[in-house]
């Protein structure tokens, strides 16, 4: 059983910055691609980046291509979500997720455990 426990959201103007990071418990956490999704009320989840277990491999939603940027450290147990030039529309919860598969994920179910979630609030 992997736990995960994310931090850093928190309120922000628009165009600022914001690093969310999320500890995992596992030492095997080499073996779990991450990813990064959000959620707000009413909506499906959304996906946002993943990574690789290697971190060879990452990709992004094009909601957040250019702005954000998803890395791992794998001997810290983190993965990070760096999140540059915000906007309101990034408002969310934000949630980071461990997957079995060998590569990068975009979908939900692929997931097979997911942190309590960080809420990020961007004011305008």
């Amino acid at each position: 059983q992997v736990q995960l426990v994310e931090s850093g959201g928190g309120l922000v103007q628009a165009g600022g910055s914001l690093r969310l990071s999320c500890a995992a418990s596992e030492r095997t956490f080499s073996t779990y691609g991450m990813g990064w999704f959000r959620q707000v009320p009413g909506k499906e989840r959304e996906f946002v980046a993943a990574i690789s277990r290697s971190g060879f491999t990452i990709i992004y939603a094009d909601s957040v291509k250019g702005r954000f940027t998803i890395s791992r450290h794998n001997a810290k147990n983190t993965v990070y979500l760096q999140m540059n030039s915000l906007k309101p529309e990034d408002t969310a919860v934000y949630y980071c997720a461990a997957s079995g598969a060998d590569s990068a994920q975009r979908m939900p179910a692929a997931y097979d455990y997911w942190g309590q979630g960080t809420q990020v609030t961007v004011d305008s």
